[in-house]
């Protein structure tokens, strides 16, 4: 109607989904992100998790834990459920996905690959460890969310550019196994993995401080933009 808008200055846009029951995300999931580590492609999808603690704003910041020196963006396209399912056949897969929206998977490397016995959770799910936004787009609106282009920049230098087409694993293939093992409820996420660009792959790495700025973009989603503290 119109005649309950807000101005988009005078608002802070929260997470669109801000306290799922789980924050599911998939690692090594893009053919470039595996090439720039050397590593084998998965012959089936690498599940871990996030804790929903995680979560925070489009625009909120992300917070340098005092307890690593060696932080990283991830930018990801998320799935969102929308319907309950377990068992669910990839054919009928994207009619349990009630749209997508972009996330940054923020990791502490030295906490997922060296500590906590080399166990990722930690790693990933400090406080503010998943910047989500900043809306969910409804997969109808989507008209391929298969061949987007993904972007991050930090402090305005271009540091992933990708396309989802590159993705190893697609939504509908990834819904349907990890569905084998646990029920997906609604409000759900799915982060289905990052593109090559990571600062711990750079030569020399690369390595997020306090002050920079971390935007995640993806065609027809929108872009997220936090700053480090």
């Amino acid at each position: 109607s119109g005649r309950h808008r807000v101005p988009r200055a005078t608002a802070q846009l929260l997470a669109p989904v801000g306290d799922p029951e789980k924050v599911i995300c998939v690692g090594l999931n893009y053919h470039d992100h595996c090439q720039e580590q050397g590593a084998k492609v998965p012959k089936e999808p690498l599940i871990f998790s996030k804790f929903p603690s995680a979560i925070t704003g489009p625009f909120d910041d992300i917070v340098h834990p005092q307890d690593t020196s060696e932080l990283d963006w991830e930018v990801e396209l998320a799935a969102v459920i929308g319907k309950r399912g377990r068992h669910i056949e990839e054919a009928a897969a994207l009619e349990h996905v009630l749209g997508f929206t972009v996330a940054n998977d923020v990791s502490a490397r030295d906490w997922q690959m060296r500590r906590n016995g080399r166990q990722w959770l930690l790693g990933k799910t400090f406080d503010t460890f998943c910047p989500l936004g900043p809306a969910i787009v409804t997969r109808e609106a989507v008209a391929d969310v298969h061949n987007l282009w993904i972007r991050c920049s930090v402090n305005g230098q271009r540091m992933q550019d990708s396309s989802t087409r590159h993705l190893i694993f697609g939504v509908p293939a990834l819904v349907a196994w990890v569905s084998r093992f646990v029920t997906l409820v609604p409000g759900d996420i799915l982060l289905t993995g990052t593109p090559a660009g990571v600062g711990v792959f750079r030569n020399p790495p690369v390595f997020l401080k306090r002050g920079d700025e971390v935007q995640c973009e993806i065609e027809e989603l929108g872009t997220i933009c936090n700053r480090v503290v």
